[in-house]
């Protein structure tokens, strides 16, 4: 698969993509944290403000990228109702980073290897959202309903407490 963004650094992928789709960005160091209470402390946001990037592998092989906010965790029926399929699958951390050209802990939609649909949950819109930069030690700041347009992305119930 050809990288779209190959030769550049994680934050770099990120902010060629934004600036691409018209998107402000705003990149910060993102001091370590051991939880996500911890870690929306330190950024000085609402622990639902974090949002996580995960990878989901379809049945045909495809993939796409669910945007789950930080306390939440995908709910596999509802997802699987939304994209009307009924297999989905996590992948290993191998073929997350070859799918998206970032490793875990550093995933964001912005600058992936390929262009994969975006599934967001329904409590994401209405607020600025930290995501993965590409690198670890950032978090990339974003409107998420800019970023919901960017990539007319999906928004759907598709996760459920933690």
């Amino acid at each position: 698969m050809q990288d779209r963004f190959e030769g550049l650094s994680g934050t770099a992928r990120v902010e060629a993509d934004a600036a691409a789709r018209g998107l402000s960005v705003r990149i910060v160091v993102r001091p370590v944290a051991r939880s996500l209470e911890q870690a929306a402390s330190l950024l000085g946001i609402e622990p639902a403000d974090i949002v996580k990037t995960l990878v989901v592998k379809r049945h045909d092989g495809d993939f796409l990228l669910a945007l789950v906010p930080g306390g939440r965790k995908i709910s596999w029926p509802k997802l699987r109702a939304v994209v009307g399929v009924n297999k989905l699958q996590l992948p290993d951390a191998s073929v997350a980073l070859e799918a998206t050209g970032y490793e875990r802990g550093t995933i964001t939609p912005l600058g992936t290897a390929r262009e994969w649909p975006v599934f967001a949950d329904a409590t994401v819109p209405g607020r600025e959202i930290a995501l993965g930069a590409g690198d670890h030690g950032y978090s990339a700041f974003v409107d998420a309903d800019a970023l919901i347009a960017a990539f007319g992305a999906t928004v759907a119930d598709i996760t459920e407490p933690e």
